[in-house]
């Protein structure tokens, strides 16, 4: 649990951000929390100082880059050691993201793009050498996000 203490201004911070941190200028976001333009520059410094906002990334639509596939795969490591290997999945070509479960038997979620069957497949291969078993694997159609409206002003 993070020590910093999250108001509703930077809810309302982190809520602009989620919904489109490129287009959103602070000035901006300071019109939809009734603050200052400076506030919220060192409001945005102190979140990410304080590792709440850990950075920012583009939302990538894989199909439309050329990489249709995009494959979940349930995996079981030992409990000691699922921590340990985040890093070296993600180091894996095609795995984009790893997710540690803590409840159920398969306890890491483990996602991997792809242009086609034979680009996946290296992707558990890799998964089962690094000694973890591979429990599902689920093909995905499609992929939304939104930010987390409990972040909202409104």
């Amino acid at each position: 649990m993070s020590d910093t203490e999250i108001d509703a201004v930077d809810q309302a911070i982190l809520h602009a951000l989620q919904e489109d941190a490129r287009n959103f200028s602070s000035a901006d976001i300071a019109e939809r929390t009734g603050t200052s333009d400076s506030t919220v520059r060192k409001r945005i410094q102190r979140l990410e100082a304080d590792g709440v906002i850990k950075g920012y990334s583009a939302d990538v639509d894989y199909q439309q880059s050329g990489y249709p596939l995009r494959m979940l795969l349930y995996c079981t490591a030992s409990i000691a050691e699922r921590g340990d290997l985040v890093a070296d999945i993600l180091a894996i070509d095609g795995v984009i993201s790893v997710q540690e479960l803590v409840t159920g038997e398969e306890n890491l979620l483990v996602t991997a793009v792809g242009e086609s069957d034979s680009d996946i497949t290296p992707v558990a291969q890799e998964l089962l050498d690094m000694g973890l078993t591979v429990a599902d694997e689920v093909l995905v159609r499609s992929h939304e996000t939104t930010p987390f409206e409990e972040f909202s002003a409104e």
